[in-house]
């Protein structure tokens, strides 16, 4: 029960954007349960961990990101917080442990040097401009953050709380109240 109530808290957008020697996640704070109601909309899904070194974003089944992020976080402890390293670690844990894989989640993960994104499916990207985003307003924000990186001056951080703000406008699973943690 416990689990199948979990599946139904969703609705977010994390959006990463690296420009210049900045690297930045930002996410909105709305829960929803179901198709229907806002469960919650000050959650915050954007945090540091590893002695505040790496900035975290997590979107899809709320329990299920906390555990990814959980695993993640011993990967970077045991890696010595090579970030890289430990997504792709945590990656192939995915993949391979039976729990693991039913974990309906999707990360951005970040520190100073790089951005990437891990999948639902255990891969890891890295995004090819510099920007990318997760959730349902994801492909809203991504669209956004690529039209004012290529269009105007602004800096990273501005570039994805700009963003948020747009997908929020446009999607019902994405709310005002954001957080932005920039490395």
């Amino acid at each position: 029960m416990e689990k199948e109530f979990s599946r139904l808290l969703k609705g977010t957008t994390i959006v990463g954007v690296k420009k210049g020697d900045s690297c930045v996640i930002a996410g909105d704070g709305q829960i929803t349960l179901g198709e229907q109601v806002i469960c919650k909309a000050t959650a915050v899904k954007v945090r540091r961990i590893f002695d505040d070194k790496v900035v975290i974003g997590f979107a899809g089944s709320v329990a299920d990101a906390f555990s990814l992020s959980e695993k993640f976080e011993k990967m970077l402890n045991k890696f010595s917080g090579n970030l890289m390293r430990s997504a792709v670690e945590l990656a192939m844990l995915w993949r391979s442990d039976k729990m693991a894989r039913k974990l309906e989640a999707f990360m951005l993960v970040a520190d100073k040097d790089n951005l990437l994104m891990i999948s639902g499916m255990g891969d890891v990207i890295e995004p090819e401009n510099g920007i990318c985003a997760i959730g349902s307003g994801g492909n809203f924000a991504l669209a956004a953050a690529r039209a004012l990186a290529q269009n105007t001056d602004l800096p990273a951080k501005d570039i994805a709380r700009k963003a948020l703000e747009i997908a929020g406008d446009i999607c019902v699973f994405t709310n005002g109240n954001i957080v932005v943690e920039e490395v």
